[in-house]
C-alpha cells in the first residue's frame, strides 16, 4: 500500500479478483470519506465477514442500530465515569512490574497483553469474575487471529467444516457461555457495582428501552477488543521505540521524577505529564494499532473526479497518512519533540487519525489514552528496557498493528528512583 501510493499519488485504484477498491491518500478525501459523506459510506467487507464474531457491536453495526448503540453507551466513557478507572490501571501496571527482575529477559507484547486484560476486565466486568479473564484472553486470541485473516474470509468461509472453523466456533461458544452468565449474574444482583458493564445494564433510550442479553454481549465483546487488544500493541510498539532512543528515554524519566517522585500516577497527574503524552502522540503516528480502515459505498459518490459507484470499497490507511513527508519532516523518525509547539492544529484535520474520525470515531479513545500514559509512567518509574541482541521486531498488519515476534527485551532497574 505505502509502495502504490508513492508511485500513483493521492487516489489509487485497486482490484482484488472482482472486488475494486480506492485507496485514498489525501487528508481531504479521507475526511470527505469519513466525515463530509459518511452517510454514503458503511463499514468494509472484512468487519462484515466477522460479524458471527463480533455481532451487532459498535464496531460492525450501522443505521439506526449503531446510532441507538452509541447513544446508549455514550455515558459509559464520560469523563468522570472513566476517571474512576485510573487507580486500576496504574495499580495493575504496579503489579506486573513486580513480578519482573532485573536481568530477566521478557516479550513486552505479551506483558502489555496481559496487563491489558487484567484492566479491561476489572473496568468492564468488576473484580468478581476476575477468574474469567484468563479463559477470555485464550479465546480472544483464537478469534482475533480467525478475524484476521483475509486468505480464510475469501478462500475458507465460515461455513466450510475445516479444523480451523470448528476451532472458532468452539472459541465463539466458550466466550458467549462466560459472558452470557456475567450478564446474568449481574441482572439478578440489580446494583451498580461501578464498571462499565453496570452503566450498559442500567442505560435506557428515549424510548424507555434497555438493551437486550445479546446486545449487551456484542458489545462487550467489541469493547474486550478494543480495550485489550489496541492498547497493548500501542504500549508494546511505544517500549520498543523507548529503547532504542535512550535520549528520548532519559527526558521521560526526568519528568516522571518531577512530577511524581516515585509514587504512583493518578488522573490528575495527566495534564502534568506533558512529555509522556508526546511519546505516545509520537508513538501512535508511527505505529498506529488500527493502521489502515475500510469503507463501502452504498451510493454513487465522486473523488477526485473519479466516480465511485455503489458498492465500491475505500481504503484509508493511518500508517501511509501518518508517515507522509508533505505533513511531517523526517516522517520515519520518531520524534516526541514536534508535538511541542501546534503542529496537531496546523495539520490537515487527517493528518493524524490514530482512533478514526466523523461520528465513527472510537468511543474509547480517552479511556486508552489514559491507560496508556498511567502505565507508561508507572513501569518507566522503576525500569528502563533493553533489546534483546539479534531479535528482530517488524510491523505485521493484522486485524490490527502487532509487532511479529513479539519484543524481548532485557529488565534494567532504574537508577537514582524512588521507590513507587
Amino acid at each position: 500500500m505505502t509502495q502504490v501510493a508513492k508511485t500513483y499519488g493521492d487516489i489509487v485504484g485497486l482490484r482484488f479478483l472482482t472486488v475494486r477498491t480506492y485507496l485514498l491518500v489525501h487528508p481531504d478525501q479521507i475526511e470527505d470519506v469519513l466525515v463530509t459523506n459518511a452517510r454514503k459510506f458503511i463499514k468494509g467487507r472484512a468487519l462484515r465477514a466477522n460479524k458471527h464474531l463480533f455481532g451487532e457491536g459498535l464496531l460492525t453495526s450501522e443505521g439506526d442500530l449503531w446510532l441507538r448503540q452509541r447513544r446508549l453507551m455514550q455515558p459509559a466513557f464520560h469523563r468522570a465515569r472513566i476517571a474512576a478507572y485510573a487507580g486500576t490501571m496504574s495499580g495493575f501496571a504496579a503489579r506486573i512490574a513486580e513480578e519482573w527482575k532485573p536481568g530477566q529477559q521478557v516479550e513486552l507484547h505479551r506483558e502489555m497483553m496481559r496487563l491489558t486484560l487484567l484492566v479491561v476486565g476489572k473496568t468492564l466486568f468488576s473484580a468478581d469474575v476476575e477468574r474469567d479473564v484468563p479463559q477470555v484472553g485464550k479465546t480472544l486470541d483464537v478469534l482475533l487471529e480467525y478475524a484476521s485473516d483475509i486468505r480464510r474470509m475469501i478462500f475458507f468461509p465460515k461455513w466450510l467444516p475445516t479444523a480451523r472453523n470448528f476451532r472458532t466456533r468452539r472459541a465463539i461458544g466458550q466466550l458467549d457461555q462466560i459472558i452470557f452468565r456475567i450478564i446474568r449474574e449481574r441482572r439478578a444482583l440489580g446494583q451498580d457495582t461501578g464498571d462499565l458493564l453496570s452503566m450498559l445494564l442500567s442505560a435506557q433510550d428515549e424510548d424507555g428501552s434497555r438493551m437486550s442479553d445479546q446486545q449487551l454481549r456484542d458489545e462487550v465483546v467489541t469493547l474486550f477488543l478494543a480495550g485489550h487488544e489496541t492498547t497493548a500493541n500501542a504500549l508494546a510498539w511505544t517500549w520498543w521505540l523507548l529503547a532504542q532512543h535512550p535520549e528520548v528515554e532519559e527526558k521521560l524519566h526526568m519528568e516522571l521524577e518531577r512530577v511524581l517522585g516515585g509514587r504512583l500516577p493518578t488522573m490528575e497527574d495527566l495534564p502534568r505529564l506533558v512529555y509522556t503524552g508526546h511519546i505516545l502522540t509520537e508513538s501512535l503516528r508511527l505505529y498506529p494499532p488500527a493502521w489502515a480502515m475500510a469503507r463501502l459505498a452504498v451510493e454513487d459518490h465522486e473523488i477526485l473526479g473519479y466516480p465511485i459507484p455503489k458498492g465500491t470499497g475505500i481504503t484509508v490507511s493511518q500508517w501511509i497518512v501518518h508517515r507522509d513527508p508533505r505533513w511531517y519532516e523526517a516522517p520515519e523518525a520518531f520524534i516526541p519533540e514536534r508535538w511541542e509547539g501546534n503542529l496537531l492544529k496546523e495539520l490537515p484535520r487527517m493528518a493524524y487519525f490514530p482512533f478514526g474520525a466523523g461520528s465513527r470515531q472510537c468511543i474509547g479513545n480517552a479511556f486508552a489514552l489514559m491507560e496508556a500514559t498511567l502505565v507508561l509512567a508507572t513501569i518507566a518509574q522503576r525500569f528502563r528496557f533493553r533489546l534483546v541482541e539479534g531479535h528482530a521486531v517488524t510491523p505485521w498488519a493484522s486485524l490490527t498493528l502487532r509487532p511479529r515476534g513479539g519484543v524481548q527485551v532485557i529488565v534494567e532497574k532504574r537508577q537514582h528512583q524512588s521507590a513507587v
